[in-house]
């Protein structure tokens, strides 16, 4: 029994990740069940015993990427503790995206920008994630306000949009150019920006 299960949870989880990675590479329309369960080295059965639907899958996906947010695990680390690193956050973002040689943006808004007026929960997943990232930043950006290191005349909830609006779009920009020069430049304007409502030491 404890196999069996052991071999149904390690199925499930790879047509979660092999989703995930061709969902990252060519967005949610372009990539088919048949795509997802071949990647995946799964067969229809596992794969509809897991997922009602693609509609399914997807929700799966964006709560996989929400929890690796949430506790850490993501490759890029959300749960900011000090001004290096929120520097190490704009940076893991070109980062990241070298490692797929320029050709893909981030994941989330990937799935974000193939978002139609047919996919209101994924557009709900999406939204979720991206409030959990503002949430993260904000709350760094309001303990350094409270403790004095941060200007009394910032808005720490704008400048957490700011960031993650100014990420998303290097990542954008430097996808289209095929290089990191553009996503690295706008990384390292926007740290400027949010540096300069820095006080103290």
């Amino acid at each position: 029994m404890k196999t069996t299960e052991a071999t149904g949870d390690s199925a499930q989880l790879r047509i979660i990740r092999a989703a995930a990675n061709l969902f990252h590479k060519q967005g949610i329309h372009q990539t088919s069940p048949d795509q997802i369960i071949e990647a995946s080295g799964t067969g229809k059965g596992q794969f509809y015993h897991y997922f009602k639907n693609k509609e399914g899958l997807v929700h799966a996906v964006m709560q996989f990427y929400l929890d690796a947010i949430e506790s850490g695990k993501c490759p890029v680390n959300f749960n900011v503790n000090s001004w290096d690193e929120l520097r190490e956050w704009f940076n893991r973002h070109v980062e990241m995206q070298k490692m797929f040689e320029m050709t893909r943006a981030c994941p989330i808004g990937t799935i974000g920008n193939d978002v139609t007026g047919r996919d209101e929960l994924v557009r709900q997943d999406v939204a979720l994630i991206f409030d959990v990232m503002r949430r993260k930043l904000g709350s760094f950006l309001r303990k350094e306000k409270a403790a004095g290191r941060l200007s009394k005349e910032a808005d720490e909830e704008a400048l957490a949009t700011f960031c993650i609006a100014t990420v998303q779009g290097a990542m954008l920009l430097g996808k289209v150019a095929r290089t990191s020069r553009p996503a690295q430049r706008v990384a390292s304007e926007a740290w400027a920006h949010v540096q300069s409502y820095r006080t103290g030491s």
